[in-house]
């Protein structure tokens, strides 16, 4: 069943939903890194003031996924989606992959990129699903965890 669900753009009263979906996968799977932190205690800061933009998923009035998409000055990153363990399996990270993609194509950029680990198996599937494709990973990755760095030409 496909949830019906609102993608919603940030408002800072939403940063609380967006550290605490991204830390609990984040430690169900990995760690929290040192840039994560950062990242996910400061959203506006790190990702909006910057020129990026997060988004989120919300049903009813519940927020139960997020994306952002990051400006990487030389490109716009796919980065820290996550999506309520209870609202897992109901195609919300594909509804919040598809707004992204829609979102980037208005926008006028040529690709996105991502970086990822190799175990997230599922999240993998729907980038590949999507169309992105991997590309080399640099080994200075601002991510500690990333083993797969993906883009998707617009």
């Amino acid at each position: 069943m496909k949830k019906s669900i609102e993608i919603v753009a940030f408002e800072p009263q939403h940063s609380n939903h967006f550290y605490n979906l991204n830390v609990d996968w984040l430690e169900k799977f990995f760690y929290v890194e040192p840039y994560d932190k950062k990242v996910l205690s400061n959203p506006k800061a790190y990702i909006i003031d910057t020129g990026g933009y997060i988004f989120f998923a919300k049903l009813k009035e519940e927020i139960v996924g997020t994306v952002a998409l990051i400006n990487q000055k030389d490109f716009f990153e796919l980065s820290k989606m996550a999506v309520s363990p209870k609202y897992q399996g109901f195609k919300i990270g594909q509804q919040l992959m598809d707004y992204c993609i829609d979102f980037a194509k208005q926008q006028q950029w040529k690709s996105i990129t991502l970086y990822s680990h190799r175990k997230l198996v599922p999240a993998i599937k729907l980038y590949k699903k999507v169309g992105f494709i991997e590309v080399e990973l640099e080994k200075d990755s601002h991510y500690e965890r990333s083993d797969i760095k993906m883009k998707l030409d617009l």
